[in-house]
């Protein structure tokens, strides 16, 4: 028998070591009169506030001890992600973190603040024309290289446990405990991966708890059509909203994990970014408003069906990563149009 290495063992202690360094993130309770009056409470646990930002930030880590454990990483391994951007970005952190060489592979068009993010934590970008090189250019790099394609779009749902050990759905329940809907009636999250609906979908279901779950997909993404019809040879232009919605069904995206789908178009996401960070008192990002816009639309179905309840959410990640664009009037005016009657809309259902 071949025992594990000094190395391995050290770099497993170092990550155990970051993570008891962490601490756990905020659930921020919303104050919206219009439903709390009728029994309905919204909530968003604040992954902004990791290391690196965003969600990810729990991804990287588990797809590092998966791969570590799994014996695919070695000391001087060079570490391959296909992201555009978050993804790359904590896992640029714990390559560093291990002494590893990472090159992230992402389409030419991904933010200069994300690349520049990236870069600091000692990444490497490489470039591709188009969405759907991003996977065969990054076995490519990673065979040339000697080194390990993480593939966050294959090993999402199976690199975190599921049924606890401090997971995002076991963290939610925990923080939920004090408050007068202590069992959500609904949790919202967007899918890039699939891997956040898949481990609190599993979650819910292993502790019998009368939750469901709802994706959040917006224009472009192939999940939702995906979800109606099974069909996993599906394909789809993509999404603008930048981390959430696939060209192509991935591996992790477990449909039958998922209990409803709601699409959002581009202008509605933008218009719940904007009224969300009013309602905050600072900036969220792009993919969040889109969580924002279905937790309005479940809200306002529980309100006029007389029904009672929580509903959560993730604060994905902050708004200053998309100043120059998202934030930015002239650049979603070229991208997305008016998002006037969107952002009245919007408001009207906030009450």
């Amino acid at each position: 028998m071949t025992l594990p290495s000094p190395w391995l063992h050290e770099a497993i202690a170092r990550i155990e070591a970051d993570y008891q360094r962490s601490a756990d993130t905020h659930l921020i309770p919303l104050r919206l009169p219009a439903f709390a009056a009728h029994g309905i409470d919204l909530y968003l646990k604040d992954e902004s506030t990791h290391p690196t930002g965003s969600l990810k930030h729990r991804l990287a880590r588990s797809l590092f001890l998966y791969a570590l454990c799994n014996g695919w990483v070695h000391e001087g391994s060079t570490i391959v992600e296909s992201s555009s951007g978050s993804t790359a970005v904590s896992e640029a952190y714990f390559a560093r973190l291990l002494g590893l060489p990472f090159v992230a592979v992402m389409p030419r068009t991904t933010s200069p603040e994300k690349v520049a993010q990236i870069e600091f934590h000692g990444g490497r970008c490489h470039f591709v024309d188009r969405a759907g090189d991003v996977y065969d250019a990054a076995r490519t790099i990673a065979h040339e290289t000697g080194g390990h394609y993480m593939d966050q779009f294959t090993y999402a749902e199976r690199a975190t446990d599921w049924r606890g050990n401090n997971n995002i759905a076991e963290s939610m329940f925990m923080q939920m405990a004090r408050e007068r809907h202590l069992v959500p009636r609904w949790i919202v999250v967007g899918a890039g991966t699939g891997g956040t609906s898949a481990t609190i979908g599993r979650y819910v279901r292993y502790q019998r708890h009368a939750t469901g779950v709802c994706v959040a997909d917006p224009v472009g993404s192939v999940f939702s059509a995906y979800h109606r019809t099974g069909d996993a040879a599906l394909t789809a232009p993509g999404s603008r909203i930048e981390g959430i919605g696939r060209p192509r069904v991935e591996p992790s995206f477990i449909r039958t994990l998922v209990d409803r789908m709601i699409d959002v178009p581009d202008v509605d996401s933008v218009a719940a970014m904007r009224a969300l960070s009013q309602l905050l008192g600072r900036r969220v990002g792009p993919s969040t408003g889109t969580n924002f816009v279905a937790m309005l639309t479940l809200a306002c179905e529980m309100r006029a069906a007389g029904e009672r309840g929580s509903i959560l959410s993730l604060l994905c990640d902050a708004g200053e990563r998309y100043l120059p664009t998202y934030f930015n009037p002239d650049w979603v005016a070229n991208c997305f149009g008016d998002c006037t009657a969107a952002e009245t809309r919007l408001q009207a259902l906030m009450g």
